[in-house]
C-alpha cells in the first residue's frame, strides 16, 4: 500500500505510513490475547449444562434439571454456588486490571500480556484437575486475574501499534479473537459432552491451557510499542521501532508528537486523580458508560449461558449445545463485518445500527418465550418451528452485537485516551466491564427465575437507552490519529464545554508548530 496520510479534520496532521506485513502479523499475534477471554465465555455455559459436571459439583442443580425437585424451566439452574463458579472470574479480573495499569505503564504492554497468559495457564490446570468446589473457584480466580491483565494491555497495544487509518480494523482483531475463542469452546463442548464420565468437562476446562500458551509465547516474541518505549525513556529504540512499524523512514512528525505527549504525561504524578479533572470529563464518561452499556446489552446472558438458556427453554442437551455452536459461528462472521466496515462506515453508524437491531430482536424473543412459557415456565411439548424462530432471532441479535457493541466497546475507549491517562483510563474501562460482567453473571439465573421472559425486556430497555446515548454523545473517531483525538471533544456540541482550546491532544497545545504543556 502506498505511503501517505489523510488530512484529519482541520488539524492538518498527516502521519505517513503503510500497513506493513510486520505490523499486520504483530497485531494479529497480539490480538490473540482475546482467545483466553472468549474461550472462557464460551466454555462456562457448556460445562454447566453437562450432567457429569453437575452431578459431581452441583447435585441440587442436576436434580432440578431432571425435574426431580422442580418442573419450572426458568428456575432449573438457579443456584448461588453455580453462579459464583461463573462470576468469580470477573471479580478477579476487575481487581487485577487495576494492578495491570501500573505494570502496563511502568514496564510495558508486553509484560502485562505475559502475566495474563501465565496466570490463565495456571488457572486452567487447576480447573482441569479440580476435585472439589474450592479448586474450581481458585482456578476461576486465577483465570480472572489473567484476563484482567490481558484485557488491559492488548487493546492498548493494538491501538498504539496500528497506523491510524487501519486502527479500527486491527484493534477489532481483539474482538475477533474473543469470538473465535467462544466458537472453539462451543464446538469442543458439543463433542466433549458426548464423552462418558468426567473426562468431557475436564477436557473443556483444561483446554484453556492452549489459548493461555498462545498469549504467553506471543508476549515473549512481540515487540513493544513505540509509545511504551518512549514512556520508559528509550527514545532511540522507539524511533527505530516506529520506522519499522510504519514501513517508512519519515516518522519525524509522529515521533515528535509522541515524545511531546510523553513529556506532558510525565508531569502527571497521579494519573488516577488526574482523571477527575474537568478536561477529562468526556474520557472518563466514555470509560465508564461504554463498558457498562456493553454488558447491559444482555450479550453475556446469551454467550455465558447459551446452552443453559436453550436447555431452559426446552431444547435437549445436544440441541442446546448445537444452538450455542450456531450462535458462535454467527458471532465470528458478524465480527468480520465490523473488521471490514469500521474504518469505512465509522464507529457511530455501526453502534446505532447494531443497537436498533438488538432492540427489535429482544422484543421478539421476549414475546416468543412469554407466549409459550407463560409465568409458570412449563411449556409442555414445544413445536420445531418455535425452536427455529427463537434461534433465528437470537442469532440476529448476536450478529447485531458482534458488529457493533462487541468490538467497538473495546476499540473506542482504547483509542480516545491521551497518553498521560491512557493506562489508568483503560483500567477503568476494563474494571467497569468486569464489574458489570460479574454482576450480570451473578444475578442472571436469579433474574431468569423471577423475571422470566421479562428478562429480555429488561435488557432491551438498556439497549434503547445506550443507542440514544451514542446518538447524542459519542463523536466519530474514524481516521483520526490517536495523538490528535482531543479535537473530537472540542468540536462536539456537548463535550466542548469541558475542553479548552489548549487541551487538544494529550494535554499538549498544537498550534503553529509550538507545543507547550498546559493545564496538567
Amino acid at each position: 500500500m502506498p505511503a501517505g496520510g489523510i488530512s484529519v479534520g482541520g488539524s492538518g496532521k498527516e502521519y505517513p505510513g503503510n500497513l506493513t506485513p510486520f505490523v499486520t502479523v504483530t497485531c494479529v499475534v497480539a490480538a490473540m490475547g482475546g482467545l483466553i477471554f472468549g474461550y472462557d465465555i464460551g466454555i462456562s455455559g457448556g460445562v454447566t449444562s453437562m450432567d457429569p459436571f453437575l452431578i459431581k459439583f452441583f447435585p441440587s442443580v442436576y436434580r432440578k434439571k431432571k425435574g426431580v425437585e422442580s418442573t419450572n424451566k426458568y428456575c432449573q439452574y438457579d443456584s448461588p454456588t453455580l453462579t459464583m463458579f461463573t462470576s468469580s472470574l470477573y471479580l478477579a479480573a476487575l481487581l487485577s486490571s487495576l494492578v495491570a495499569s501500573t505494570v502496563t505503564r511502568k514496564f510495558g504492554r508486553k509484560l502485562s500480556m505475559l502475566f495474563g497468559g501465565v496466570l490463565f495457564l495456571v488457572g486452567a490446570l487447576i480447573n482441569g484437575f479440580a476435585q472439589n468446589i474450592g479448586m474450581l473457584i481458585i482456578g476461576r480466580i486465577l483465570l480472572g486475574l489473567g484476563i484482567g491483565f490481558a484485557n488491559q494491555s492488548v487493546p492498548l497495544y493494538l491501538s498504539e501499534m496500528a497506523p491510524y487509518r487501519y486502527r479500527g480494523a486491527l484493534n477489532i482483531g481483539f474482538q475477533m479473537s474473543i469470538t473465535f475463542g467462544i466458537l472453539i469452546a462451543n464446538i469442543l463442548n458439543y463433542f466433549f459432552a458426548k464423552l462418558k464420565g468426567n473426562l468431557g468437562w475436564r477436557l473443556s476446562l483444561g483446554g484453556a491451557m492452549v489459548p493461555a500458551l498462545v498469549i504467553t509465547i506471543g508476549s515473549l516474541v512481540l515487540p513493544d510499542t513505540p509509545n511504551s518505549m518512549i514512556e520508559r525513556g528509550n527514545h532511540d529504540e522507539a524511533k527505530a521501532q516506529l520506522q519499522k512499524v510504519r514501513g517508512v523512514d519519515d516518522v519525524e512528525e509522529e515521533f515528535n508528537d509522541l515524545v511531546a505527549a510523553s513529556e506532558a504525561s510525565k508531569l502527571v504524578e497521579h494519573p488516577w486523580r488526574n482523571l477527575l479533572q474537568r478536561k477529562y470529563r468526556p474520557h472518563l464518561s466514555m470509560a465508564i458508560l461504554i463498558p457498562f452499556f456493553q454488558q447491559f446489552t444482555g450479550i453475556n446472558v446469551i454467550m455465558f449461558y447459551a446452552p443453559v438458556l436453550f436447555n431452559s427453554i426446552g431444547f435437549k442437551d445436544d440441541a442446546s449445545l448445537m444452538s450455542a455452536v450456531i450462535t458462535g459461528v454467527v458471532n465470528v462472521v458478524a465480527t468480520s463485518v465490523s473488521v471490514y466496515g469500521v474504518d469505512k462506515w465509522g464507529r457511530r453508524a455501526l453502534f446505532l445500527e447494531g443497537g436498533t437491531q438488538m432492540l427489535i430482536c429482544q422484543a421478539v424473543i421476549a414475546t416468543a418465550i412469554g407466549a409459550k412459557f407463560g409465568i409458570d415456565g412449563n411449556p409442555g411439548e414445544l413445536p420445531k418451528w418455535y425452536a427455529v424462530v427463537v434461534v433465528i432471532f437470537i442469532c440476529t441479535y448476536v450478529a447485531g452485537f458482534a458488529w457493533s457493541w462487541g468490538p467497538l466497546g473495546w476499540l473506542v475507549p482504547s483509542e480516545i485516551f491521551p497518553m498521560e491517562i491512557r493506562s489508568a483510563a483503560q483500567s477503568i474501562t476494563v474494571s467497569v466491564n468486569m464489574l458489570f460482567t460479574f454482576l450480570v453473571a451473578q444475578i442472571f439465573l436469579i433474574m431468569l427465575c423471577h423475571m422470566k421472559f421479562g428478562l429480555f425486556i429488561f435488557f432491551g430497555f438498556f439497549v434503547f437507552v445506550m443507542t440514544v446515548f451514542i446518538f447524542f454523545f459519542l463523536p466519530e473517531t474514524k481516521g483520526i490519529p490517536i495523538e490528535e483525538m482531543g479535537k473530537v471533544w472540542k468540536e462536539h456540541p456537548y463535550w466542548s464545554r469541558f475542553v479548552e482550546h489548549e487541551d487538544y491532544g494529550n494535554g499538549v497545545e498544537m498550534g503553529n508548530g509550538a507545543r507547550t504543556t498546559k493545564d496538567l
